[in-house]
């Protein structure tokens, strides 16, 4: 699956909007059901109003009506270039884990390989009510 994912993932990366960092990422989240969800960074000039990648695909998925998730890949790199692993920000960790369990997968590719880890390991002391 991870293979898919990638494909899906490098369909869109050329789709960031990223002007200002010229740093592009895509995602490809695959849901529990088998369906998978797309996006990308969207910068802003108020860098605050920026949408990540990661994000972007969780927004679309769960407009969709989706609510169980079960991995995420994320690509990126300056001017779209894959040279090392991208993982996400503590944003975007903090996010999945309103939706995902500690053993929800993120897997980051470098063009080489694939490296996965778990979101509890990435967030092992996430914010929660």
């Amino acid at each position: 699956m991870k293979e898919v994912l990638l494909e899906r993932a490098l369909a869109v990366l050329a789709n960031a909007y990223a002007p200002y960092s010229n740093f592009c990422v895509a995602a490809a989240l695959e849901c529990a059901d088998g369906s998978i969800f797309t996006g990308t960074n969207a910068e802003n000039s108020s860098f605050g109003a920026t949408l990540c990648a990661e994000r972007s695909a969780f927004a679309t998925a769960l407009s969709e009506g989706k609510r169980r998730f079960v991995r995420i890949l994320i690509i990126g790199g300056k001017g779209g270039e894959i040279r090392d692993f991208c993982p996400p920000c503590g944003i975007c960790r903090q996010f999945m884990s309103e939706f995902c369990d500690k053993q929800f997968e993120i897997v980051l590719y470098d063009g080489k390989q694939f490296q996965t880890y778990l979101l509890e390991q990435l967030l092992p002391k996430g914010f929660s009510l």
